[in-house]
């Protein structure tokens, strides 16, 4: 870690447990299901924190390398919500 104060290496580590607890409870939403729209929501939030701790990793580490991998998350991310959204809704991805 890299002029850090303790109070903020403190909050970081905090929000390193919190995000990989909300992607184990996604996980878990993601197997269980009980619907398909339930699974994307969860994939959702499975991406979104892992987008959010590759960020808080990039902080600790003081590289922008990491940012530049949380972008190319979100954006497959977000197509892939986009497409799977698509196909429950129409049977098909593309027209």
């Amino acid at each position: 870690m890299n002029h850090m104060t303790p109070f903020l290496s403190t909050c970081l580590t905090i929000g390193q447990i919190l995000l990989v607890s909300a992607m184990a409870l996604g996980m878990a939403r993601l197997l269980r299901g009980p619907s398909a729209q339930d699974r994307i929501l969860a994939l959702d939030n499975v991406y979104i924190s892992g987008m959010l701790l590759i960020q808080v990793l990039g902080l600790i580490y003081g590289t922008t390398a990491y940012f530049e991998a949380a972008l190319l998350i979100a954006i497959f991310g977000f197509v892939s919500s986009m497409a799977m959204t698509k196909f429950l809704l129409r049977g098909e991805v593309i027209e």
